[in-house]
């Protein structure tokens, strides 16, 4: 096998094993860590460090450790947080979080660092176009990711359902899940009680075990880029300082388009997190129990790649405006039927509906919102997409920080109220872009290739 194919696998399958873990941790937490509002302050923590770490910490990580050793240590970082959950308390579990998402952001750069250069020299010695072959090294690595969602949520369902815990809910205990849920801070004697602390423990084993099997497959296996190629990489890097990403970041916020896209980029971070928090807790958790929250993410993660893959294709026939409204009708009528409706278990298909729909609306949001931003600020892709990383960052600490203070239903209040915000402020964007074209549509030739933003899975 060609070298630089080898250490696409190997970073690919690495990654794999890393987001098997915290993809099935990261749903889990608003369920498993309920106490306090211990789990949605974690993930608040979370990507607050997130967002300091992607505006601060990736080219300095990197010019130090190179790309190989940024991964290995980054990919630490997540093993950490699956520790901190054995023992989960706020002297354990926030550390963790806030060490995961220092670790976040130069992970996911050196990743694309390092596929970019072996793309480069594969292309350079095979005398083939170097975007075609990065092209298709990024191809291969989200076809072998994507599964991690599946893989680790699968993994959750499976051992939780074990539980002995399960058993028919009471009407009264059902009166506190759903959109007016009880908020007392207690959980009802059946779909929330926590599983056994072996089951747990033993899910956590599993978690860990392929954390770690990530970063020994990084180590052992992953080449270290050439002396030359480094060398030219750090160069870039010393070229766009932390100071000088920082600065411009700010910098583009005096492009009104800029400014009014901020609602619908933190949208995507209040729709993401009601769902993953939200939802998954006061409705799943709470009427069917946590061990059928895997079984929902699957479901959101599944229609979700398929509509993004769809969407990406289509937006050139339909344009994206006709996306944009589809996806806000689809989450408006998600979040008006979560209102009305009281969950029941015996109409289980019910529960699966809204995170189906839902991931569809998601996959408009991701794909759409990307690639909008790379159309409108071609010249100033990197201010406009640390922009876009900052606030859909803001829009997940905000959400996940009041989750635990308010009832669903006002947050759910808070959710459309956001979303209509956020299609005023595009709508805005698009008038002027008419405006400033007259006669031309707003270059929707570019918009069927927008990629999907990957700090969401961090």
């Amino acid at each position: 096998m060609e070298r630089n194919l080898r250490n696409v696998l190997v970073i690919s399958f690495g990654f794999l094993l890393l987001f098997t873990a915290y993809s099935g941790l990261q749903s889990l937490q608003s369920s498993l860590n309920a106490e306090e509002g211990l789990g949605v302050a974690s993930l608040s923590v979370l990507y607050a460090a997130l967002t300091l770490s992607s505006m601060f910490l990736p080219p300095i990580i990197i010019k130090k450790l190179g790309c190989k050793w940024t991964i290995a240590v980054s990919m630490c970082c997540y093993v950490a947080f699956s520790l901190g959950n054995f023992y989960a308390s706020w002297y354990t579990l926030i550390p963790t979080s806030a060490i995961l998402g220092l670790g976040g952001a130069p992970l996911w750069s050196a990743k694309c660092t390092y596929l970019t250069i072996a793309g480069t020299s594969y292309a350079e010695k095979a005398g083939k176009s170097a975007k075609d072959i990065i092209n298709q090294y990024f191809g291969i690595f989200f076809l072998v990711f994507q599964t991690s969602g599946i893989c680790g949520n699968l993994i959750s369902s499976l051992i939780l359902s074990q539980s002995s815990n399960q058993g028919e809910i009471s009407e009264e205990d059902l009166e506190c899940c759903g959109a007016y849920d009880c908020l007392t801070g207690t959980t009802n004697s059946t779909g929330s009680e926590r599983p056994s602390d072996f089951l747990i423990y033993t899910l956590l084993g599993v978690y860990t075990a392929s954390g770690v099997l990530a970063v020994l497959l990084i180590i052992i296996f992953l080449d270290q880029i050439k002396s030359d190629q480094a060398a030219t990489e750090k160069e870039k890097l010393e070229a766009s300082s932390f100071w000088s990403t920082f600065l411009a970041t700010f910098r583009h916020l005096k492009d009104k388009r800029q400014c009014l896209l901020i609602p619908l980029t933190m949208y995507s971070g209040f729709e993401q997190a009601f769902l993953s928090g939200d939802y998954s807790k006061s409705f799943m958790t709470c009427a069917l129990g946590i061990h059928y929250v895997g079984y929902m993410m699957i479901c959101f993660a599944g229609i979700n790649s398929l509509c993004s893959l769809l969407f990406g294709k289509s937006s050139q026939f339909t344009g994206r405006k006709l996306l944009f409204a589809l996806a806000a009708v689809l989450n408006t009528g998600c979040i008006i039927t979560a209102l009305l409706w009281k969950p029941d278990p015996k109409k289980l298909a019910m529960f699966f509906v809204i995170p189906g729909l839902w991931g569809v609306s998601d996959a408009v949001w991701q794909t759409q919102t990307n690639a909008l931003y790379g159309i409108l600020f071609e010249k100033n892709k990197e201010a406009a997409f640390a922009n876009y990383r900052l606030w859909e960052s803001v829009g997940f600490v905000i959400a996940f920080a009041y989750s635990t203070k308010l009832q669903v239903y006002i947050k759910m209040y808070i959710l459309l109220s956001v979303l209509a915000l956020a299609m005023v402020t595009y709508g805005a964007v698009e008038y002027l872009e008419a405006k400033s074209s007259p006669g031309a549509p707003a270059a929707t030739k570019k918009e069927n290739e927008g990629p999907r933003s990957q700090e969401t899975h961090m």
